[in-house]
């Protein structure tokens, strides 16, 4: 792994990982998707500055705007869209980390057919060990809060669908796209139709206290400028397979998180599903995948 991509990689988890304390913060003052098409509209704003102070390209194709307006509808719409109202609406978190957590599963054998990667028997081991090991930690049994409805669950499939077609799409037809009006493009695309969601559905609450001016420059700067531009530079320089399988790393990461700030305690089941965890990050990293003569990570 060159260092790099590894300073990329360890950054990316770390901020990607405080999405969900941010959300906590978040849901007491405002709607979930209102709160995300604010958030998104200001991203592709302060994004299309740095695009010209930078001079980086700004006209693209017709096509290469089409691709970052579906990736980016799949991604920040559809996953995080998804994520944040099944949460609000009752869906326990731990249960939601781990239907989200089947994404890199579900990359890692369609980006065989779809994107030429291979996927070896160690990878594949690797994988679920990830998954049991995200189980592990995000499933306290009898501590869980909240419950798992019909609605709430297809909501959690709707952002797993949209997160595992963005990933492959972004291998496919998204590595040609200039990085920062492309990603600035889809910033301002699912910024207006949450926008209009939101609207139509009457859900238009954005308390201006102090927590939700803190939680929104956290969630502009860091989480939608910094982590998405990481994730999307990631997804150019590796494997599908590669980059999703850091996905694991973000629910235990958050759980340490958690311990550091809240002083939540990790119980012997959760120190073991960290172990799993890092031990399945491993095994899919350590050998090189190919993909179309893509650099590996």
């Amino acid at each position: 792994m060159r260092r790099s991509t590894f300073l990329a990689t360890s950054v990316f988890v770390l901020i990607w990982s405080t999405g969900f304390v941010v959300a906590k913060f978040a849901f007491p003052d405002a709607d979930p998707l209102y709160f995300l098409a604010v958030r998104l509209l200001i991203a592709a704003l302060i994004l299309f500055f740095i695009t010209l102070m930078m001079r980086a390209p700004v006209v693209i194709t017709r096509k290469q705007i089409a691709s970052s307006i579906l990736i980016g509808l799949l991604l920040h719409g559809l996953y995080l869209g998804g994520v944040w109202t099944a949460i609000e609406i009752g869906a326990p978190a731990g249960v939601s980390s781990v239907v989200t957590s089947f994404q890199p599963i579900l990359v890692s054998i369609l980006a065989v057919s779809l994107l030429s990667e291979s996927l070896s028997k160690v990878q594949l081991a690797g994988l679920v060990l990830g998954f049991l090991g995200v189980a592990l930690i995000v499933i306290p049994g009898p501590n869980m809060t909240g419950h798992l409805t019909i609605a709430t669950f297809g909501l959690l499939v709707l952002a797993l669908s949209g997160s595992t077609a963005a990933t492959l799409l972004q291998k496919k037809i998204g590595g040609g796209v200039p990085l920062l009006i492309g990603t600035t493009y889809q910033f301002a695309s699912t910024g207006l139709v949450l926008l209009v969601i939101s609207t139509l559905l009457g859900k238009v609450r954005l308390e201006p206290t102090l927590t939700t001016a803190l939680s929104m420059a956290w969630s502009v700067l860091v989480l939608s400028i910094a982590a998405i531009l990481l994730l999307l530079w990631l997804l150019n320089h590796g494997s599908a397979a590669k980059v999703s399988s850091l996905l694991y790393l973000i629910p235990p990461m958050s759980v340490l998180q958690a311990y550091l700030f809240f002083g939540e305690k990790l119980n012997a089941q959760g120190l073991a599903g960290l172990m799993l965890t890092v031990l399945g990050v491993y095994l899919v990293n350590k050998e090189k995948v190919s993909s179309n003569g893509a650099q590996s990570l």
